[in-house]
């Protein structure tokens, strides 16, 4: 699904389309294996999430059952600052690697505005889950 790009990147190709919510997604099977051999090994344990970068934006994706696999599923918001014009499509994704989700993440903050450079809402979200944008 994603081969090395770079010291930071993985590359995928992956089907974009849009979803209701706020989280982006992947299949939750493709999304555990994903995790299990690229992530697993390099963050000791830690349960950080995927981070995906469309285009310009980057931001951490969640597993889900009722995405097909081999697409990512992303909210209206991040579709319309994206150059996908006629979703679904087949486009190039970058999947951060383990130390670079590290540090993408560690720029948010629960208190963040939304974030400029993604038009997401930054920062965890107050009831400890996912980061809800980078």
């Amino acid at each position: 699904m994603f081969e090395p790009f770079s010291g930071a990147y993985y590359l995928g190709r992956l089907y974009v389309e849009p979803r209701d919510g706020e989280t982006p997604a992947i299949a939750r099977d493709q999304y555990e294996s994903v995790r299990r051999q690229l992530y697993d090994p390099d963050t000791g344990g830690r349960d950080t999430p995927l981070v995906m970068k469309l285009d310009q934006q980057h931001f951490p994706v969640t597993g889900v059952e009722s995405v097909p696999a081999d697409t990512l599923a992303v909210p209206p918001e991040i579709l319309s600052e994206s150059q996908v014009e006629h979703p679904p499509s087949l486009r190039e994704v970058l999947l951060a690697t383990a130390d670079r989700a590290d540090q993408l993440l560690s720029l948010t903050s629960s208190v963040d505005p939304p974030d400029r450079f993604t038009g997401a809402p930054s920062g965890l979200r107050s009831d400890g889950g996912q980061p809800t944008g980078i």
